[in-house]
């Protein structure tokens, strides 16, 4: 019968194993932030489509409208404030109910045909990009369903 005895040589190879065994245990698990916490920003159009046009870029010339001084503002939850196209702007509040809604409620004063509500559909957020398609269509742009590609001020 032999007998293995851990050897000076063999010692290094033993500790990484059980050191990666730790390593792998602990798991190299990611916090995921919230996208409520990830929407936390002030932003800026970067490109608008109302209907599938596309009707801004920043730093156009030819622009259809001039989104340039759009601002949605969600960097104090629960506070909001948006400035649309046409520089008029509205305070309320939001809320993010789920990872691909932003509800803007209680506006005022009250946009045109919304009661004083507008709702996004999320369809993607990241660090420094937020990009949002009105759900119900806007008076203010002739019935359309706009999608705004935001970047953080």
């Amino acid at each position: 019968m032999s007998h293995s005895k851990l050897t000076t040589a063999t010692l290094p190879h033993a500790l990484m194993a059980i050191l990666m065994l730790l390593v792998m245990a602990c798991g190299g698990k990611e916090t995921t932030v919230p996208v409520s916490d990830k929407v936390k920003k002030a932003w800026t159009a970067q490109t608008v489509k109302e209907n599938s046009t596309l009707v801004y870029t920043k730093g156009a010339t030819s622009n259809i409208r001039n989104y340039n001084g759009f601002r949605l503002d969600l960097s104090n939850p629960p506070a909001v404030s948006i400035t649309d196209y046409d520089g008029l702007t509205f305070t309320g509040q939001y809320e993010v109910p789920s990872d691909t809604r932003l509800v803007l409620k209680n506006l005022n004063p009250q946009p045109t045909g919304t009661n004083g509500t507008i709702e996004f559909t999320i369809n993607s957020v990241s660090d420094n990009q937020l990009d949002l398609t009105r759900v119900t269509s806007s008076p203010k742009t002739g019935g359309t369903t706009n999608q705004y590609a935001l970047t953080n001020l």
